[in-house]
């Protein structure tokens, strides 16, 4: 069996266009993606956070376009580092792209995260992302579900739009054999916290019924936010809470977002914070239970609570921190993504070399291990 592949399960409404394999890393000049235009009209070529609408004076952004596969970046060796990857001209596409910008691990929109409609994927581009993955040895894969999706809420109709949405999120991850889907537990405006707990392990539970996700190697990620009111799991207690109340039912872990930690008000910035935070994170959630890292820098400062993103380096951050995460042998097992901002060519490729620069000079080479 393929060393990634797991039981694929039927899909709905299969799209009936074909589309060129991307490039081999064994073959390089064989059998080049086709430019994203030239795709047909599919579901993925809608609109999605991380595109830019073009006009005759936009710069192109579109990493395909810009990095030929032959010149493609290093690999980091004892890290998984990887950024939130654009699927503009289909799923399979975004290793592609992670590949040429030198990633070993990506992240994804399986579908729009702002709206409801669900996209389907055919079988051949779960193979093709199947194969891609095992050539350019891209894991995990992260798949981030929809904005949309309030599982902690009280609002009946939201509720039952959120369990289907999100169990749609974890077909699809089983579809193109993701490791992983990362979640924000949403708001618990108009009941209390210990409410918002229940409400989102009945919904997750309910969205992940028959699923079988030990099986298919599929764990859950709860994800720590920014501390805005009502939004539940913005403290690592939370966190714990959610994790240990579903570890009886679905494989769950957590993901940390270092832009959210920090406009949260913990300290990752001073080396003391550093070492305090990383404390309260593992006696609560444990730091072998966070299996992936947002890596961002912060527009705003520490305890603000205003989740913008900036720059690996030119935030309220800084380099050094990300230097200590990376090199904390605590943290060899996670993978570290980013979700920087792409506001000019080339941005997506600069913080992802942001990043392998902080590792160890030994850590560097030219394939992950």
């Amino acid at each position: 069996m393929h060393p990634l592949r797991r039981e694929q399960p039927s899909l709905h409404r299969a799209h009936t266009h074909n589309l060129d394999a991307p490039l081999s890393r064994n073959r390089p000049s064989a059998t080049a993606l086709p430019r994203v235009a030239s795709f047909s009209r599919t579901p993925y070529n809608l609109l999605m956070p991380r595109a830019v609408k073009k006009s005759a004076t936009t710069p192109e952004r579109d990493i395909l376009k810009l990095i030929p596969a032959a010149e493609h970046r290093p690999q980091p060796s004892s890290r998984r580092i990887g950024i939130h990857t654009s699927t503009a001209g289909g799923v399979e596409t975004s290793a592609e792209r992670a590949w040429r910008l030198g990633c070993n691990t990506l992240q994804i929109f399986s579908s729009s995260p702002r709206m409801w409609r669900p996209y389907d994927i055919t079988p051949e581009q779960c193979e093709s992302m199947l194969r891609l993955r095992a050539d350019y040895d891209l894991k995990p894969l992260v798949i981030h579900a929809n904005y949309l999706i309030n599982v902690a809420g009280t609002d009946p109709e939201m509720l039952e739009k959120s369990v289907t949405a999100l169990r749609a999120e974890m077909e699809r991850a089983i579809s193109i054999h993701a490791e992983y889907v990362v979640l924000h537990p949403g708001s618990f405006r108009s009941c209390s916290r210990e409410q918002g707990i229940v409400n989102a392990c009945a919904a997750i539970t309910r969205a992940s019924d028959g699923l079988d996700m030990a099986g298919n190697g599929l764990t859950l990620l709860i994800e720590n936010t920014a501390g805005a009111e009502f939004s539940l799991g913005s403290s690592f207690e939370s966190v714990a809470e959610l994790i240990a109340a579903l570890a009886r039912i679905i494989p769950v872990a957590s993901c940390i977002d270092t832009c959210h930690t920090h406009v949260k008000g913990y300290d990752i910035v001073s080396d003391a914070g550093y070492a305090e935070t990383m404390r309260l994170l593992d006696s609560t959630v444990g730091l072998a239970n966070v299996r992936v890292w947002h890596c961002n820098d912060a527009k705003a400062a520490c305890g603000s609570k205003l989740d913008r993103h900036a720059h690996i380096g030119q935030g309220s951050i800084g380099l050094e921190p990300f230097r200590r995460l990376l090199n904390d042998p605590r943290h060899a097992h996670a993978a570290f993504i980013l979700e920087t901002p792409i506001d000019e060519p080339f941005d997506d490729l600069h913080n992802v070399d942001a990043l392998k620069a902080l590792i160890n000079k030994h850590d560097l080479g030219s394939g992950a291990a």
